[in-house]
């Protein structure tokens, strides 16, 4: 079964326009998720993390409802079947 990405749209350039990308196999972690992504479409790396691999304040990681923020970054398990979503941060006023 594997792992769901689900990429938003202003990830999508570098994703061939693809919203949903699966991931094969069990990657163990969503750091090993995101590499496993990484690796099909390279252009998502520097816009989801930083030059220190640690993902960048603007943007939220989320394994199925959960953020990763608070159940141990890239660290966080996930589990066959598990749904990743990559979320640009709102701000306004």
């Amino acid at each position: 079964m594997g792992v769901v990405v689900y990429i938003p749209g202003f990830l999508r350039t570098f994703t061939e326009g693809a919203g949903r990308v699966e991931l094969g196999g069990s990657p163990g972690t969503v750091g090993g998720a995101l590499e496993a992504l990484w690796a099909r479409h390279p252009g998502v790396r520097d816009r989801v993390v930083d030059e220190l691999g640690q993902v960048r304040t603007h943007v939220n990681v989320f394994v199925d409802e959960e953020s990763i923020r608070y159940s141990g970054g890239l660290e966080t398990p996930v589990r066959d079947g598990c749904a990743i979503t990559i979320v640009p941060a709102v701000s306004g006023g």
